[in-house]
């Protein structure tokens, strides 16, 4: 699991002074790039490989709004791995308070974005960082 600390922004609130909805996707995304980078997989080298990671589903639950210039943490865990695909699964938390949940699929796509399988060097990173999820090894 990787733990994120943001700083709640005036421009991530909307008009009633709580985060917009569609930010904790971008949560998500700074939450999963930090996790990438921390477990050896920085987006980056991925895609100088010629692979990428496009979310093909996202799903959020909000409990309680986060605001203006309130410190959040997001943790971002890895909680499936499949031949092709990976999916994140994300806690957005104001101290103890919960505030959101989610989840991201992933496929593994080469630049023709045709699903492909992970080579074995990334599949075994990815394996170490695998958290109270499952392997599937065909999708």
């Amino acid at each position: 699991m990787n733990v994120l600390q943001i700083r709640i922004a005036y421009a991530d609130t909307d008009q009633m002074g709580m985060v917009y909805y569609g930010n904790y996707l971008t949560f998500f995304e700074r939450g999963r790039t930090e996790f990438l980078r921390e477990s050896g997989l920085e987006y980056k080298i991925i895609e100088e490989k010629g692979f990428y990671f496009p979310v093909i589903h996202a799903e959020c639950d909000y409990y309680y709004p986060a605001k203006y210039d309130d410190l959040i943490t997001i943790e971002t865990s890895l909680t499936e791995i499949t031949a092709a695909s990976i999916t994140c699964s994300y806690k957005v938390k104001l101290g103890d308070k919960l505030l959101a949940t989610g989840k991201t699929k992933h496929p593994f796509v080469n630049k023709s974005l045709k699903p492909v399988r992970f080579p074995k060097d990334i599949r075994e990173i990815m394996e170490k960082h695998l958290e109270n999820g499952k392997v599937k090894s065909e999708e």
